[in-house]
């Protein structure tokens, strides 16, 4: 296939060059850098297969020759972006996904959009399926990010329906793994980051809130294997085994040997999610598909990225 990947100097769009390289494909990779990075896509430099384009995707989108597939995953991600990109959130969610959506239309190529569990908002269903429509605040500052992606999909149903684009939308769930971005603000990183400093680390609240962490590698296969299949509506995917940030946080601490400890600040953000768990019982019947990697083992090769990038950065 001849691939194209938005957000390809992201963290997951960077994995995803690298899995469908691997795979024998021809790959381009499109980024405006607003958030992704060279660094994450270096390797791939003068590969024969591989082409990098940076470009805003909320403007028009050229690819000349032919396309199987694109994979719309550019976007800030994470809650300090929502804050400090609020506009630049909403207008790739909104204008990228329809240029995006367009060129696929155009081209014949099969879509996939990357969703997010975001979309289930503060749920009131738990774990989340993918039936679950969601408590989302539409004007909180998780706004901009929650309701570009639940409006992402819903013009991606729309291209399917009216025009008879083929596509596919993946709901991902929390990811870690290297190329994260080192302080992007998410728990992953910030834990992380403290506990090779030797710092406390910082819990927002109680620390009784939950997520579900998974590896990269897991969410990259179950992509892969969403895009080949024939499932037009969302899929959940991501690992159901939960944790408190609490527990987390301890398993952080006793991983890196980090005698910091932990305190306890304020809840950050409004509208924080209290709990986060996928339903996958779809992805398993229909992709056959369910995470292999233990949070512990993900760890064991997250931890030394950070430790050998924060050294690069002569951070530690």
């Amino acid at each position: 296939m001849r691939v194209l990947i938005t957000g390809g100097a992201g963290f997951l769009g960077s994995h995803l060059c690298d899995r469908f390289l691997a795979e024998g494909h021809t790959v381009i990779a499109m980024d405006n850098l607003i958030t992704g990075n060279t660094d994450n896509i270096a390797h791939l430099a003068g590969h024969e297969q591989f082409l990098f384009i940076q470009h805003d995707v909320t403007n028009y989108i050229f690819i000349e020759g032919p396309l199987d597939a694109i994979l719309h995953f550019a976007s800030p991600a994470s809650p300090i972006d929502y804050l400090q990109l609020p506009i630049q959130t909403l207008k790739v969610g909104a204008l990228g996904t329809h240029k995006a959506l367009g060129l696929a239309k155009d081209k014949g190529a099969r879509f996939l959009l990357a969703s997010t569990s975001e979309v289930y908002g503060d749920p009131q269903v738990h774990p989340q399926p993918e039936t679950y429509y969601g408590h989302v605040n539409p004007i909180g500052p998780r706004g901009v990010y929650d309701e570009a992606k639940r409006f992402a999909e819903a013009l991606v149903m729309a291209y399917h329906r009216y025009h008879g684009v083929d596509t596919r939308i993946v709901r991902i769930f929390n990811t870690y793994g290297p190329r994260m971005r080192l302080h992007d603000g998410r728990v992953v990183p910030n834990f992380i980051g403290q506990s090779v400093k030797g710092e406390p680390l910082t819990v927002y609240g109680d620390g009784s809130q939950t997520r579900s962490f998974q590896y990269v590698d897991d969410l990259i296969e179950g992509i892969y294997r969403l895009l080949l299949s024939d499932e037009v509506s969302p899929v959940n995917i991501g690992n159901p085994r939960e944790f408190t940030i609490l527990s987390f946080a301890e398993m952080v601490n006793r991983m890196t040997a980090n005698p910091g400890g932990i305190i306890y600040k304020d809840a950050r953000t409004q509208d924080d999610p209290q709990v986060r768990q996928p339903d996958i019982r779809k992805a398993k019947q229909v992709l056959n598909w369910e995470a292999k990697i233990t949070l512990e083992e993900g760890l064991e090769k997250t931890i030394p990225w950070f430790r050998q990038e924060l050294q690069r950065l002569g951070e530690l």
